[in-house]
């Protein structure tokens, strides 16, 4: 090859190899919402759905512990929704890892669409799906393979949790 056509091929080489690098790497799905507030894994933006029988799915829940009512949220996933349908429930806690309290349940959960795990912070409820059950944090745990976000208690929940030996967990009147 003469040098002339060697000179030119370097000058088209690098910008061919730039555009399949750039068209490889975009992402030509539509964006996700308007909004210039950037994405939190935790809350939900999106107006909860209504189910036939007419209340959101994001449901407002009240636990007992000890006599103290707290109030929390589940999210609009379907493994919260499926654990709503299972309400009233009262269970026995374990303490765990001194950072959570878990509770067996009376039934598994659907993981549909879940993720596949998830990183708890304190206030969490999540059901952890390898053992089937509720865990309630008090402390900032690590991330855990399996373990499904359902929803969070409202400030100040945590105090009466670390200690409570049992949980009733009921829709919020």
């Amino acid at each position: 090859m003469n040098p002339a056509r060697l000179r030119a091929l370097a000058r088209v080489v690098p910008a061919a190899v730039l555009l399949l690098v750039m068209t490889a790497c975009a992402d030509d799905s539509p964006p996700s919402s308007s909004s210039s507030e950037p994405a939190s894994p935790r809350a939900s933006t999106a107006p909860a759905a209504t189910t036939p029988t007419g209340r959101t799915t994001a449901m407002n829940i009240r636990l007992t512990l000890d006599g103290h009512h707290i109030a929390a949220t589940l999210n609009d996933s379907p493994t919260a929704r499926d654990f709503a349908a299972q309400l009233p429930l009262t269970l026995s806690l374990r303490d765990l890892n001194q950072a959570e309290k878990v509770a067996d349940l009376p039934r598994k959960l659907s993981t549909s669409d879940a993720p596949e795990g998830a990183d708890p912070q304190v206030g969490d409820l999540a059901y952890y799906a390898p053992w089937n059950q509720l865990a309630t944090y008090y402390r900032d745990a690590p991330y855990a393979t399996g373990l499904v976000i359902l929803g969070h208690m409202a400030d100040g929940g945590t105090e009466q949790l670390a200690t409570a030996d049992e949980i009733t967990i009921e829709a919020a009147p």
